[in-house]
């Protein structure tokens, strides 16, 4: 039996059904905005508050039927997935309002059927962030303190264009479009919506799976995927082993570091992740942005020397270091600080294998040396032999407690 209407409202007028099931409830819950626009007396009505404990045992201790208000459609991103749980699926009846995420894009004349949709609302943004800087497009549901000026900060250099659509359906309704710095200037009023859009590349073409969420197919890509110089190249066997212990996925950020072609950064980014690729040569670098061309995903590259040129990067889940030159030691401990999850180091030198480790360790991780060695067939006339390639050692740190 039905006890609980769940009404998301969406600016527009409640259609006659919805006006009857709100004058005949018990008890209307609902954020304060919406208790007021509706004119629900006070002596029936419960505000959704702090961690919502206190209207969730009125509605508990409710003998008649209730009503709770939403924003839009409260299946998605909404109340119904906490009502469902605490109260049972069967005794709900939804009646949604059009999705402020299909309002936004919309008033901005996009199709979304490949649009990624992430909320930072209630959550740590981060990964919200993340998403952006890897997707070419991105519906962000933003929360009071977190906002379009804060995610457009930290998006600033990563080539977004921004769409904000504030008060939707509503009179005060405002609708912006323009780049980052000049979104993180502005003043925005709750709610809203912020779509980010990498102008580059602003949609996967036509596909048959919404969001652009379909599998890359492939990992561990052979060298011949990737434009490099004289071999160096992370060969993609060891390319495999490094990709399964950094874990890249969406919502995560990863640093390469000694980027070289690029090869890991790129196969993070269709894995998902958003990417850097840190590079002190200018034509590696180069290299590296027409390799994330040729796969359609975004890197972005610095040009520059570790670890100075790790400082001013956003904080990482998972750091791969593929190359370190003269200063080892301050490039390992810097990923290993900065890292949230893992640090994957490739090593050939054995005399870098323990001072890695010890470093590692020194930061809190635990600590996996594996030596790698592969070899591939080759014919010889009609023969044919394995050449071996070069054995290297992967060094993994992983901060206790952190899934990989």
């Amino acid at each position: 039996m039905t006890r609980i209407a769940v009404i998301g409202l969406d600016g527009g007028s409640l259609d006659p059904e919805m006006q009857s099931v709100v004058r005949e409830a018990s008890l209307v819950v609902g954020g304060r905005r919406h208790l007021d626009a509706l004119g629900v007396e006070p002596e029936r009505s419960a505000a959704l508050v702090g961690d919502l404990s206190g209207a969730m045992g009125r509605i508990e201790a409710s003998e008649g039927p209730v009503v709770v208000l939403a924003s839009g459609d409260p299946g998605f991103f909404g109340i119904v997935r906490l009502l469902g749980e605490r109260f049972g699926r069967e005794g709900l009846r939804v009646l949604p309002g059009r999705s402020s995420v299909a309002l936004a894009f919309a008033r901005a004349g996009l199709h979304w059927d490949d649009a990624l949709v992430v909320s930072a609302h209630g959550r740590e943004p981060r990964r919200a962030v993340n998403a952006c800087r890897a997707h070419p497009k991105v519906a962000v549901l933003t929360q009071p303190g977190f906002g379009p000026a804060e995610l457009a900060r930290e998006l600033e250099g990563w080539g977004r264009s921004l769409f904000v659509a504030e008060g939707l359906g509503g009179e005060g309704e405002r609708c912006f479009r323009g780049d980052a710095a000049t979104v993180a200037r502005m003043e925005w009023r709750d709610p809203n919506v912020v779509i980010a859009v990498d102008e580059d590349r602003p949609g996967e073409g036509k596909g048959w799976i919404s969001s652009g969420s379909e599998s890359p197919g492939r990992w561990a890509l052979p060298e011949s995927e990737f434009e490099h110089r004289s071999g160096m190249i992370t060969k993609a066997e060891v390319r495999a082993a490094v990709l399964a212990r950094l874990g890249p996925g969406p919502g995560d950020l990863v640093w390469d570091v000694g980027a070289g072609s690029g090869s890991v950064a790129i196969e993070s980014a269709r894995l998902g992740a958003a990417a850097v690729a840190v590079e002190r040569d200018g034509e590696s670098c180069e290299r590296a942005r027409r390799n994330a061309a040729r796969h359609g995903v975004s890197v972005r590259v610095v040009e520059g020397e570790a670890p100075g040129a790790l400082r001013d990067l956003p904080e990482p889940d998972a750091v791969f270091v593929g190359g370190t030159g003269q200063r080892f030691e301050e490039i390992v401990k810097h990923s290993a600080v900065a890292a949230r999850r893992a640090v994957v180091l490739t090593l050939i030198s054995l005399e870098r294998v323990v001072p890695a480790a010890e470093i590692l360790e020194g930061c809190g991780m635990d600590v996996e040396t594996t030596l790698l060695q592969a070899s591939r067939v080759s014919g010889i006339g009609s023969m044919h032999r394995l050449v071996p390639e070069t054995p290297v050692f992967v060094v993994t740190g992983r901060r206790e407690g952190v899934a990989a």
